[in-house]
């Protein structure tokens, strides 16, 4: 790890905002569909000018958004941290193809969507020894921005996972019409405000509107509640994907 690298943190003030310090890159991106309508990527929208040290808003309030404006302290924001500190893989549920594993983790999950084209990865992986399926369920493993699945190779056993300069992205989901979560990148350090540390790793996705309830992380909350998060879960038997 590189000493720059080593300087990039994200600190979550105690119901407050995410303090981003060590001149970490601020991104937008916007999630595009294909012609059947699902998810297929994200694209460029906007680069911010670099700084130092910036705090991002968390109770999703501000009115300078992305950055916090201090409106958390007037509406009582409740920040509390819930999920699990478990490491990813003593989380995660083992599905296996012909050629491929996935590991999942459906707490992570920030409804982006990524996972259901060409009938789900899901189905992909069981078809994975036909080359067209296996690169399918790749693309849609790595580009998962919450982490949430991560495919190996069975034959190696080496995770199939792009190679993330340390930034953030704020994920704009045109077609729910909200903003999405920030997508972290690269590994990252994330405390909490607690002073305890989560696993870095190469994808996560925190939550910025503030209704997660699985904080820091984001799970879907920015354009579902409850009862919808588990009606799409049952439409598309992902309760355990």
């Amino acid at each position: 790890m590189s000493a720059k690298k080593q300087e990039m943190w994200i600190k979550i003030i105690k119901d407050g905002p995410y303090r981003v310090t060590g001149g970490l890159p601020l991104y937008e991106q916007l999630i595009v569909t294909d012609e059947a309508g699902h998810t297929q990527e994200l694209i460029d929208k906007k680069e911010y000018p670099p700084q130092e040290t910036y705090m991002l808003c968390r109770c999703g309030a501000s009115k300078k958004k992305p950055f916090c404006d201090g409106t958390h302290r007037e509406i009582g924001f409740d920040g509390s941290e819930t999920a699990d500190r478990k490491s990813y893989l003593e989380k995660a549920e083992i599905f296996e193809g012909p050629e491929l594993k996935l590991t999942d983790a459906h707490e992570f999950c920030d409804h982006s969507r990524f996972c259901l084209r060409a009938g789900g990865i899901r189905d992909l992986i069981q078809k994975s020894d036909d080359p067209e399926a296996r690169q399918s369920a790749i693309e849609e493993a790595t580009i998962c921005p919450s982490g949430r699945l991560v495919l190996w190779d069975k034959k190696t056993g080496e995770s199939f996972e792009k190679e993330f300069e340390p930034s953030l992205v704020l994920v704009h989901d045109k077609q729910k019409g909200c903003e999405g979560p920030i997508w972290v990148r690269g590994g990252v350090p994330i405390e909490s405000a607690d002073g305890g540390m989560y696993e870095s790793r190469n994808r996560v996705t925190l939550c910025r509107c503030g209704k997660s309830e699985n904080k820091p992380y984001c799970d879907g909350s920015h354009w579902m509640d409850s009862q919808q998060k588990l009606n799409f879960r049952k439409k598309w038997g992902l309760d355990g994907i």
